[in-house]
C-alpha cells in the first residue's frame, strides 16, 4: 500500500489507520504500556516500521497529511513527529510545525523521539536556541523536558555549556520527567565537558533527587572510566527517609 500521496483527506487517513492497525504487535503494545506510564492508547507498532511509514508519507504531500492527522493513538502522534523531523525546508516553516507539535507531547517517548528526529534544526541551531530559551522556564513540564532534551542532543558545546548549567540551577519543577531530563542532560555534559561539569556538580542549586540521579547516570555511562565513577559515587548526597 502506497502512502506517498499527493493529496490527503479523512478517507485517506482512515485507510492509513487501518494499515497501522494491521502492523499491531500485541507483545510490543503491552511492553510499551509498561514503559510509558499513563499512555493507554497504544497500537503496538515497532519504531522501525513507523519510521519507514513516515519516510514514505514525507515523499508526498506531508503538509496536507499533517492537517488531517489525528492524535487518538500514541503511534499517530509519533508518526507526526517523525514526519516533522523529515522536513527539509526553511526555518520558519519547520518552526511552524515544531511549535504546533509541542502541545501534543504528553510522555517521555514522544518528547525524546521528536527531539532526536529534529536533525534539520542543526542548520538553524542558534535560531532554535532562542526558541528553546522560552520553553525551558515553561509551566508545562513537557515543554521544559523538550528544551532539556534538545540541549543534550544539539547544544552541549563550548558556546552553550555555561548557560546550560544556569538553566539547570534555575529550573523550578517537581515533575519527575523534568528532573530526569535534567539529570540526563548533565550526565552528557560530564561526558563531553568533564572538568567544567565536575566543578558544577560540586557547587549547584539542584535538589537532592536531581543531583543524585545525575551522579547515577554518570556512573551508569560506559563512556566514563572506573576511577572517575568511584569519585562521583563518593559525592552522593544522603537523603532523609520518612
Amino acid at each position: 500500500m502506497m502512502f506517498n500521496r499527493g493529496k490527503w483527506n479523512k478517507l485517506d487517513y482512515n485507510e492509513l489507520l487501518e494499515y497501522m492497525m494491521s502492523m499491531q504487535d500485541i507483545k510490543h503494545r503491552d511492553f510499551n504500556k509498561k514503559l510509558i506510564p499513563g499512555t493507554e492508547n497504544i497500537i503496538g507498532i515497532r519504531v522501525p516500521n513507523l519510521r519507514k511509514l513516515s519516510k514514505e508519507i514525507s515523499k508526498g504531500n506531508w503538509q496536507e497529511f499533517l492537517e488531517v492527522a489525528e492524535d487518538t493513538y500514541y503511534e499517530e502522534v509519533m508518526l507526526q513527529g517523525m514526519i516533522i523531523g523529515n522536513i527539509n525546508s526553511n526555518f520558519e516553516e519547520t518552526l511552524y510545525y515544531v511549535k504546533r507539535f509541542i502541545p501534543k507531547i504528553n510522555n517521555w517517548s514522544v518528547c525524546d523521539g521528536f527531539c532526536s528526529g529534529l536533525k534539520s534544526m542543526k542548520k538553524y541551531k542558534e535560531n532554535m536556541y532562542d526558541i528553546l530559551k522560552k520553553y525551558v522556564y515553561s509551566e508545562n513540564p513537557w515543554e521544559i523536558r523538550f528544551a532539556l532534551v534538545m540541549f543534550l542532543i544539539y547544544y552541549v558545546d563550548d558556546k552553550h555549556i555555561k548557560e546550560i548549567f544556569e538553566y539547570c540551577n534555575n529550573i523550578q519543577s517537581e515533575e519527575y520527567y523534568v528532573k530526569m531530563g535534567m539529570a540526563w542532560l548533565l550526565s552528557i555534559c560530564f561526558i563531553k565537558y568533564e572538568e567544567e561539569t565536575f566543578l558544577y556538580i560540586k557547587n549547584n542549586n539542584l535538589d537532592d533527587f536531581t543531583y543524585n540521579k545525575t551522579l547515577q547516570k554518570i556512573i551508569e555511562s560506559n563512556r566514563v572510566d572506573l576511577e572517575k565513577k568511584n569519585i562521583i559515587r563518593s559525592m552522593k548526597r544522603k537523603t532523609r527517609r520518612y
